[in-house]
């Protein structure tokens, strides 16, 4: 047979190459890209998942019927899949993230998102990501004049794209069933390519950054005067006790993963949960919040770290740390505190920088060091749930920590006490779980006891060393740990009949620790109501600093002015006397916070009215914050003495050789705990029963 009578069925050609995407897919998952594989249903999700959009890709080619059109139509849309992948290869090896949307189409473009290192970056075997597209290009200029290619029908092109869009939906429903809320709440970009793959990770970005873009290009800069007028209006007066105490001290952010205040002071078969926080909760030098919330919404642990770093609410659906903070301005504790007072400051992280998108969001905040996973030694052994064990976390964090020019301001944001609670039976230290009905609910107990172990190894550390005194310690939890649908199982240990709970119950579950820790404060025990909103402004009145020229909508706990009604993302609000929760019909039920009953508001019309203005009052600052993120107001608000972060001044790659260097350049001047200790390492002086470091 002659070559130039063969005959080939163009759906052949496009299942062929789907064939190669598909297996050149499969290893930038395997062999490139860490997607944190857990189970087999998350493995068959990542083998299945590039299926589906590179059949509806490929198939576009399908509709154009004559066959030089086709074979050139095919080839662009292979070679640019091909491309994608391979730049997603490169970008990853050089900042363990994946090419959004705002970096490819961004002004400076993919170069800069791939650095200046492009080369240095490719590696042998980088020849199985390209050798196909020489061959498949040469194949069609060769062979192309001697294929007879005959157009298919209109029918069988729309068959073939709608198997592709079936494939993607299917995918799409196993994803969302073995991961809920997955596109709601955006937790992370390797989520999205662990579940739906790189294709659609792109698709879903670009549609999201393009709805973003065209919210802010609508934007007018006198649109930020209403929340300005808000925060003028409702200036708290710093607390002349607490204001400046703790001026030019490190501040110790410890953010406590899914720790709920009911833990502190509890026992369970006798023994006490969390001891060492126990000792801390009312000590001399803590001031404690017992009427404490979290304000949370679907961003969960992001969205506690908004509040707590910039002083606005998260976004009604969703996590703004995902959604907006990679590109938004703020105005936030690390650039405030480091341009009024000189901190250094730094985070550290177990898991993946690239979870909630923090190593875009923490450079937008003017984050100096940003730890994360790649900077501590895991293992098989060393990780649980979402990274890194705390006591090896808090361990191997002093190596860094003890580096950083003071005065500090450091994050830690720990994990092990995160749903589903798993610890392995080698790091428990005796301690006996409840028996309830709910295996979550008793490992949560474990868990939350092993945290609190990890943090009294870790204030050991803070005395040894010497840093204790020079310090302000800060521990909160971020959001719930027990969800609505296991109360059932906790009520009985808090001393309720299962068929007594309610929704006021489940409401005054929602308090979470806030303790503030430092030598010579006056520590006490504050019935305050007050919440997470409200830590950053209390934070920087205790250093010292005025807040009121930044937009933030909390207020100083300690002040004489604090709000003290506190509202829920869901437009929920408690204060002392009366927790207000919506009901079906749109207004709120009512209830008296010493009795627990419902109050009947029909029968108390000043009543109803005073909630009414409270529940009005509350949504509009909710309003405002959402504008403020949503639209980027504070791209059009400068306070006076602060400038502006710049992204591109900071960079996450290098921490080590960043802190040595520092230390070498400022010699004798340097401030860090080692350059003061002789430079001689306090590591040393850490000491844990972690069976990891004890074998």
């Amino acid at each position: 047979m002659k070559l130039s009578k063969i005959k080939v069925n163009r759906i052949s050609i496009l299942l062929v190459l789907t064939v190669v995407l598909w297996v050149k897919t499969l290893c930038t998952y395997f062999l490139e890209f860490n997607l944190g594989l857990n189970d087999a249903i998350q493995y068959f999700i990542a083998v299945f998942n590039p299926f589906g959009p590179i059949i509806l890709i490929l198939s576009l080619s399908l509709y154009f019927i004559r066959k030089k059109v086709f074979l050139v139509v095919l080839t662009i849309l292979y070679f640019t899949e091909s491309l994608l992948l391979y730049s997603n290869v490169l970008y990853y090896r050089e900042f363990s993230n994946f090419l959004s949307a705002s970096t490819i189409f961004g002004a400076k473009g993919v170069m800069k998102g791939l650095g200046n290192s492009i080369l240095t970056t490719m590696l042998p075997h980088d020849f199985i990501y390209l050798i196909d597209i020489l061959l498949v290009m040469g194949l069609f200029i060769y062979m192309g004049p001697r294929l007879e290619l005959k157009a298919i029908r209109l029918i069988n092109a729309v068959a073939c794209t709608m198997v592709g869009i079936m494939l993607t939906i299917f995918n799409l429903s196993i994803a969302e069933m073995n991961r809920p809320q997955l596109l709601g709440r955006t937790f992370d970009q390797t989520y999205t390519v662990k579940y739906l793959g790189l294709n659609f990770f792109l698709t879903n970005d670009i549609i999201s950054q393009a709805n973003e873009q065209a919210v802010k290009s609508t934007v007018s800069n006198n649109e930020i005067s209403v929340p300005l007028q808000y925060v003028t209006d409702n200036y708290a007066t710093p607390n002349k006790q607490y204001y400046g105490v703790a001026h030019k001290k490190n501040v110790i952010v410890i953010h406590l993963e899914s720790f709920q205040q009911f833990l502190i002071n509890m026992k369970v078969n006798g023994q006490e949960v969390t001891p060492f926080l126990n000792s801390l909760y009312g000590n001399k030098n803590t001031v404690s919040f017992d009427n404490f919330f979290h304000e949370v919404g679907q961003g969960k642990t992001s969205d506690a770290e908004t509040m707590l770093e910039s002083g606005l609410f998260g976004l009604p659906t969703g996590s703004f740390f995902t959604k907006m903070g990679p590109t938004n301005t703020f105005q936030s504790a690390p650039a405030i505190l480091g341009q009024t007072q000189g901190y250094t400051s730094a985070v550290f992280h177990g898991n993946v920088g690239s979870f909630y998108s923090r190593d875009s969001v923490y450079k937008n905040m003017g984050y100096n060091y940003f730890f994360d996973q790649q900077y501590f030694d895991v293992g098989p052994d060393t990780n649980v749930g979402f990274g890194l064990k705390d006591k090896l976390f808090f361990a191997e964090s002093t190596k860094y920590l003890e580096k950083l020019q003071q005065p500090f301001y450091a994050k830690f944001i720990t994990l092990t006490n995160h749903y589903s609670f798993d610890l392995p039976e080698m790091d428990n230290d005796g301690f006996v779980k409840p028996a309830t009905t709910s295996k979550v609910v008793n490992n949560y107990f474990e868990t939350a006891h092993y945290l609190d172990a990890s943090l009294r190894e870790f204030f050991d550390y803070l005395r040894a060393s010497g840093l204790y005194d020079k310090s302000m310690i800060i521990l909160y939890g971020d959001h719930y740990g027990i969800s609505d649908d296991k109360i059932a199982a906790l009520a009985p240990l808090m001393n309720k009949e299962q068929a007594d709970w309610n929704e006021f119950d489940t409401a005054q579950m929602q308090r979470v620790p806030f303790m503030i820790h430092m030598k010579g404060i006056k520590g006490k025990v504050d019935n305050t109501y007050g919440g997470e909103i409200d830590v950053l402004p209390t934070l920087l009145h205790l250093l010292g600093i005025n807040n009121q020229k930044y937009l933030q909508f909390g207020s100083d706990l300690f002040s004489k002015d604090h709000d003290k009604t506190v509202i829920f993302r869901n437009g929920n609000f408690i204060n002392k006397n009366y927790t207000s929760l919506k009901n079906s019909k749109g207004s709120y039920n009512v209830y008296d916070n010493t009795t627990g009953q419902l109050i009947n508001l029909s029968a108390d019309p000043e009543l109803n009215e005073k909630i009414t203005k409270i529940a009005t009052k509350k949504q509009q600052i909710m309003t405002m914050s959402d504008d403020i993120n949503s639209k980027n107001l504070l791209r059009f608000y400068t306070p006076t003495g602060f400038k502006p972060v710049d992204p591109s001044d900071y960079e996450y790659t290098d921490e080590v050789s960043k802190l040595d260097k520092t230390d070498d350049d400022l010699g004798a001047s340097s401030t860090s705990l080692y350059s003061q200790n002789n430079s001689e390492s306090t590591v040393g002086l850490y000491k844990t029963d972690a069976p990891e470091y004890n074998k």
